[in-house]
Order: C-alpha cells, then structure tokens, then sequence
C-alpha cells in the first residue's frame, strides 16, 4: 500500500476531527454566530454525503463485491454492508442519553443562549474563583464522549475511502469537518461554563474530535492485514450507511433548525452540485 495514501487518509481524518475546534471559536470568539451560515453549511455537508453515498460509494461497494462473489451475492452483500452501517450508528444513538447525544437537535436559541450570557472581560476574574458546576460539567464531559464514540466510525469511513479513492476521500473530509463544527460547540460550551475555563472547553473539544484519527489509526493496525476487495466492499457499503443516517437524524434537522426550510434545500443541493461536478472532473 503507497505510504503517500496512508499519510494523506490520516492527514484528511485528523483534519475532519480538529475541525469541532473550529465550533469552540465560533462559540467564544464571536460577536453573533452566523445561523444563516450554519444552515447552508449543514445542508451543504448533508448533500455532499447523501449524493456521494448512493451515487459513489455504495455503487463502489457493489462493484468490489460483485468481482469476487458474483452479481447476486455481491449485490446482497452491498445492501446489507449498507444497513449495517445504519444499524451500527443507530445503536450508538440509541444507548448515549438524548440530551449528551450529538445527534439530537441544537435549536437557533442554543447559539443565541451563548452569546447573550457569555461572560464580559471584567467577570472572568470573578468567575476563576468560583466553583465547578459539577451537572454542566458532566454534560459537557459525556458529550465529548458521545462525540468521541460517534467519529470513531466516521474516521474509518474516511480513512478507507480515501485510501480507495484520494479525490473521494477530500470530499467526504470537508464533508464531515463541516459536521464536526456544531459538534464543537455543544461539548465546549457547557464545559466553559462549569469550569469558567476556555482552555479547559477548547481541550475537550479538540479531544473529542481526535477520535476520528483514533478510529482510523485502529481501523488500519486492525484490518490492514485483510484490506482485501472483499473487505473494502463491506467497508464501503457501511460508511456509505453511516453518512446517509448522519444526514437524515443530524444535519438536515440540525440545518432546518437553525435556518429557514428553503435555505436547507438550497444548501443540500449546492452539495450535491459540487460534489457531482468533482466526481466528473476525476472520471
């Protein structure tokens, strides 16, 4: 295997990872967090994944099967990768409690909640002696950690897509990285506020979104000695299932929440558009 594509897939799902840092500066370091911007954002990554999931990837995955075990079976083979990988990601939705879960619906009055009681200048060095909030804390904590559970997979997904195709695995990286934004948000902002502590929010965040890298690194030490045809057909058909449910349960929601319905579509067919036009581009 070309050690250049090896260091380029992880290279692509560290930097899809880090990206939740990117939700923790615009949580802090910003006067009015764009929710116009995040619609269109998360109706963008949503287009980019669904269209890429059922045009590339889970066609990828059939062909792959298909050459070793026959039209039928290879084909059988692809629809079941395919629901495997739903059912994988929802049953990690479904044992993390709703309110820790990065999958459930952070509505505009979240964003408009951090920004009107972000502390002034003056009342940090007030609030460095006050007292943990030890409820926000464990909130902030478990969302990290439901964040973590849920990018092991992604990292995979990324990581094998793009060892099997570089120009698909760009695409889903940028896709993901933009998923990961709001992601960071939700775990740095009740860490601040527990600990009153930016470095403390940031730490976590970025923590939190390592796990994709993680994931990689343990889907490569773990499979490399049977990344056959086989092996990366079912792989495709799985991350092809875990991008089309991220979308439908995360991101349209979460885009619809954020912005208005029409700006949504707009979005999610500006992804589909530019990732179609990219895959031409490559043929």
């Amino acid at each position: 295997m070309d050690s250049n594509i090896v260091l380029l897939a992880f290279g692509l799902t560290t930097f899809a990872g880090l990206c939740t840092g990117i939700g923790s500066a615009l949580a802090f370091f910003t006067r009015q967090t764009s929710k116009t911007f995040l619609s269109l954002a998360l109706g963008f990554s949503a287009g980019v994944m669904l269209y890429v999931s059922f045009v590339e990837i889970l066609g990828k995955s059939r062909i792959e099967l298909v050459a070793v075990m026959g039209e039928r079976l290879g084909s059988l083979s692809a629809v079941l990768s395919f629901f495997g990988g739903i059912a994988l990601i929802g049953l990690i939705d479904r044992f993390i409690p709703a309110y820790e879960n990065p999958h459930e619906v952070r509505t505009d009055h979240d964003l408009e909640v951090i920004h009107a009681e972000r502390p002034r200048a003056e009342e940090l060095e007030e609030m460095k002696s006050a007292h943990v909030n030890p409820k926000l804390l464990r909130v902030g904590v478990f969302t990290a950690l439901a964040i973590g559970i849920h990018n092991f997979p992604e990292g995979l997904a990324t990581f094998a897509a793009t060892l099997a195709d570089p120009a698909l695995g760009v695409s889903i990286a940028v896709a993901i990285a933009i998923h990961n934004i709001p992601e960071g948000i939700s775990v740095s902002v009740p860490i601040f506020y527990a600990t009153n502590n930016r470095t403390k929010a940031f730490v976590w965040s970025f923590l939190s979104g390592l796990a994709e890298p993680v994931g990689a690194l343990l889907g490569y030490f773990l499979l490399r000695a049977w990344f056959t045809p086989q092996l990366f057909g079912v792989l495709f058909g799985g991350v092809a299932g875990i991008m089309v449910y991220i979308s439908l349960d995360e991101l349209l929601p979460t885009a619809r929440a954020y912005g208005q319905g029409h700006l949504v579509i707009y979005g999610t067919i500006a992804g589909m558009a530019v990732m179609a036009t990219s895959l031409l581009l490559f043929l």
